[in-house]
């Protein structure tokens, strides 16, 4: 018989952006490791999970068949599932927080999550680029990990972050796409070098820059992209000459023959799209643009986009091969251009 308090160490949490189904692995398989669940265990039946975690049937079922995938459960027809294995042991719990979702912070988890394996929990939260919530998450769930991964970018400036990162031991925390100034001791981090990013990629594509007089970078003044792709964008344009603009809104922004736009968010790129076309302005002949992030659409639309892009499939591997090899280095992530006919 299974003890009356079995649900009081597994949960499912609704603010975590892990799937459901892992969350409840993850649980039964924190619960072997403490040993609370030996071998021979008769786990609650589909419907009881179902009830008592208020999840679907589904979920429930797809939580015990990934766990019979990895050979810790078996079922029998009429009785239900029971622990056959507690050879595993979850070495890995790893607390993920990303600052927001978008198609290619997607690819980063993917690749992540590939990369670690199956035996490894990774409990998945994103805090929407706002400095209290990520603060919140971290406090509450201080100490429960054997790392801590983590995108640092906030709306609006902060010169506290450093002090809740500090707060994470170093020997657990991996600082993902940014570094953060005042971060103290050995830690592991995959990151961007965003100002000589910026900078070396337009100096890639000068080039094709050089038939326009104007390049205007599309940054609102509310934006978590950091401040060093202003000083590299800046650094570009006095060194080659070209006149050089910020936009903060790109739906009042006067377009003109001779201009290069560079997007950082998406629903901008859209916005200056459908600008461009209804001016009936050529693209890549009157006007240019360069798009930050690349996309499988980027390839496609008006015959393809420009793209200043990190690679984020990459960015992924190599943060998931840092917490293999329990490393503390500091990995600068590749960034490429990618020229298309937009320019």
């Amino acid at each position: 018989m299974k003890p009356l308090n079995f649900f009081d160490f597994i949960h499912v949490d609704e603010y975590s952006s892990t799937p459901k189904y892992l969350q409840l692995t993850n649980s039964i398989l924190s619960g072997i490791e403490s040993g609370k669940i030996e071998q021979g265990y008769l786990l609650p039946s589909i419907n009881e999970l179902s009830y008592e975690l208020d999840i679907s049937r589904d979920t429930a079922e797809k939580g015990y068949k990934h766990l019979k995938k990895i050979g810790i459960v078996g079922s029998v027809p009429g009785k239900g599932y029971y622990i056959i294995s507690t050879a595993f042991r979850c070495t890995l719990k790893i607390f993920l927080l990303f600052n927001k979702l978008s198609a290619h912070k997607k690819i980063i988890y993917d690749s992540f999550i590939k990369a670690l394996g199956e035996h490894v929990a990774v409990d998945f939260y994103i805090y929407n680029n706002d400095f209290n919530l990520f603060k919140k998450l971290l406090s509450n769930k201080k100490g429960d990990y054997s790392h801590y991964v983590i995108i640092p970018h906030f709306m609006e400036a902060n010169d506290h972050v450093h002090e809740v990162i500090n707060q994470i031991p170093k020997e657990k925390l991996v600082l993902l796409d940014k570094l953060v100034p005042g971060v103290s001791g050995e830690y592991a981090a995959v990151y961007e070098n965003f100002e000589n990013d910026i900078y070396n990629a337009l100096e890639q594509a000068r080039e094709h820059l050089s038939k326009y007089h104007t390049i205007k970078l599309i940054m609102p003044k509310r934006s978590y992209y950091p401040m060093e792709i202003l000083k590299g964008f800046y650094r570009f344009c006095q060194q080659y000459a070209f006149t050089s603009k910020v936009v903060n809104q790109i739906q009042t922004e006067e377009i003109a023959e001779g201009e290069v736009y560079i997007n950082l968010m998406e629903d901008d790129l859209v916005s200056l799209i459908e600008r461009i076309i209804n001016l009936k302005l050529e693209l890549g002949k009157d006007i240019g643009v360069i798009s930050y992030n690349e996309t499988p659409l980027k390839k496609i639309i008006l015959n393809g986009i420009t793209t200043v892009s990190t690679d984020f499939r990459q960015m992924g591997e190599m943060t998931a091969r840092l917490i293999l090899d329990n490393a503390k280095d500091h990995l600068e992530v590749p960034f490429h251009l990618t020229l298309r006919a937009s320019l």
